[in-house]
């Protein structure tokens, strides 16, 4: 499913750790953008048109043979260019300055002195100021290419913002999409609005008649099924194809016995009485519980889920005659996670999406009216929609459920134990107005037992681990800051209610990039 956007800008990804930041401000100003792998930038700048390219960072060193380069044809397209760190450097060697490598590295908090005025910094930074930014690198510019001024110099790089106005050229030695620069979201929205001359157009609003008019045009006459797990996303995309197609779509919500305790019946409850749409609940709880029974790696549980779901949504789809299409709320970020940019871990990320398309043998195609958005613009399409505030802001639910909340070998009591103890951690949340603050909650059943002393007898029983996470998008998080006396409470109350834990931990660890479940 294609949507066309006429106001796009390319971003060229060279393996920064936070390219999906750059779209995320870009998106910020009202602007569609979307990010490519510097191995197919060729074909992603053809097929989108943009009106203007940005360059990212990246680990790799530009003064090393055969290292990332951006595609001549973005610099002879006359669009403006805006480089970031590497994508800096590589805009200075390709247009014919020099990168060397250095002695003075700059990582973290540096201080950008304001040399000259810039249309990127309009608004912003005035010249003879000094502004707290953000380095990463090892190299650094030399000698610019010839029509480019310095605008900006730091302590490590001489040439920390450079300009070619005439070309609409510019280059930041800094990270301008990270909250460690301040103000730098509004360098990102002078550069698409003042510079490339944008309009701020990118609305879910606009998106919903978009997607409609698309899903329409992909899907024709056809019959539709969608994977409907009771999620924000899958929730969201339901509506949105029933929007387009009616009653060409059924949704089907597979009960793997993995779900969070009365998740099922509370989805069906909603769906069936309040959106009156064709929903078939299949409880596959017994298979897939069952064929999980003891497996302890990550991948596998993945596999074997991922492996079901086809098997039962094909099995469903024959019950109904057949069905031409199937509809997935595969997000943007699944998407960028499932390319492995530098041949690292990032392609098993999200292998539990079927994001390179389905087995040939379901013949049918995936409609994905969700894969060009960040996570929190669902919720805000959601809204659009007419879900209510209190399903929009839940706490994001992973494909594989519990299975990946509880470490080492599944089995049928595990699973209960972490029900209950996920429910009551959340239930203690809501009931001190915490909910809301915090992106996404849990419970982990670890793979260990420990002995404990509960009244006069001793126990052997599990530990259980509490996680909470502050984030926007699901790409970077912080662990929630508790008080002790609400973590007290919440693990008294585990403890106390649910056979076979007797130790309760609270999950400290940040994450970068990538995804914030256990694994």
């Amino acid at each position: 499913m294609t949507i066309s956007n006429p106001d796009t800008v390319l971003i060229v990804d060279f393996g920064s750790q936070v390219t999906q930041l750059i779209a995320r401000r870009v998106r910020e100003a009202g602007v569609y953008c979307e990010i490519a792998p510097f191995q197919s930038a060729d074909e992603a700048f053809v097929r989108l048109a943009p009106k203007a390219v940005i360059l990212s960072g990246s680990p790799a060193s530009t003064v090393d043979i055969g290292s990332p380069r951006a595609p001549q044809a973005i610099f002879d397209s006359g669009l403006p260019v805006l480089g970031i760190c590497y994508g800096e450097q590589t805009m200075c060697a390709q247009l014919g300055g020099k990168v060397e490598g250095s002695d003075h590295r700059e990582f973290g908090r540096a201080f950008l002195e304001i040399e000259d005025d810039c249309p990127l910094f309009d608004d912003v930074w005035a010249r003879g100021t000094r502004h707290q930014v953000w380095m990463s690198h090892g190299d650094r510019v030399t000698a610019i290419p010839s029509g480019f001024r310095v605008v900006g110099t730091s302590t490590g790089a001489p040439f920390a913002a450079i300009a070619d106005d005439e070309r609409k050229y510019y280059g930041v030695q800094f990270h301008p999409e990270v909250v460690h620069t301040p103000d730098g979201a509004k360098l990102l929205s002078n550069f698409v609005h003042k510079i490339a001359g944008l309009r701020g157009d990118w609305t879910m609003a606009a998106y919903r008649e978009q997607a409609i008019e698309a899903i329409r045009k992909q899907v024709g006459d056809g019959k539709v099924i969608c994977a409907l797990s009771g999620g924000v996303d899958s929730s969201v995309a339901a509506l949105l194809t029933h929007e387009a197609v009616g009653d060409q779509l059924t949704c089907i919500l597979v009960d793997h016995g993995l779900m969070r305790k009365n998740e099922a019946s509370k989805v069906v409850a909603m769906f069936r009485e309040h959106y009156n749409l064709p929903l078939i609940l299949v409880d596959a709880s017994d298979r897939f519980v069952g064929a999980l029974e003891g497996e302890s790696d990550p991948e596998k549980k993945r596999k074997t889920i991922g492996r079901l779901f086809i098997e039962v949504f094909e099995e469903e789809a024959m019950k109904l005659g057949g069905a031409d299409f199937l509809v997935q709320g595969t997000l943007y970020p699944d998407v960028i996670e499932s390319v492995s940019f530098t041949g690292g871990p990032s392609v098993t990320i999200k292998s539990h999406h079927n994001v390179g398309g389905l087995p040939e043998r379901m013949n049918m195609s995936l409609v994905e009216p969700l894969r060009e958005l960040f996570k929190d613009e669902v919720r805000v399409l959601g809204k659009e929609l007419g879900l209510p505030e209190s399903f929009i802001g839940r706490h994001p639910f992973p494909g594989p459920g519990l299975a990946i909340r509880c470490p080492g070998g599944v089995t049928r009591e595990k699973l209960e134990i972490l029900r209950s103890a996920d429910a009551i951690y959340l239930d203690e949340i809501r009931k001190a107005g915490l909910y809301d603050a915090i992106w996404q909650a849990f419970a982990v059943l670890l793979p260990v037992q420990t002995v404990g002393v509960m009244g006069d007898g001793r126990t052997y029983e599990f530990v259980c681990a509490l996680r909470a996470v502050t984030s926007v998008d699901g790409m970077t998080a912080d662990f929630y800051h508790y008080d002790m006396e609400f973590l007290g409470r919440a693990a008294t109350r585990i403890i106390n209610e649910v056979k076979g834990i007797n130790r309760v931990v609270y999950d400290v660890t940040s994450k970068p990039p990538g995804t914030i479940e256990w694994e």
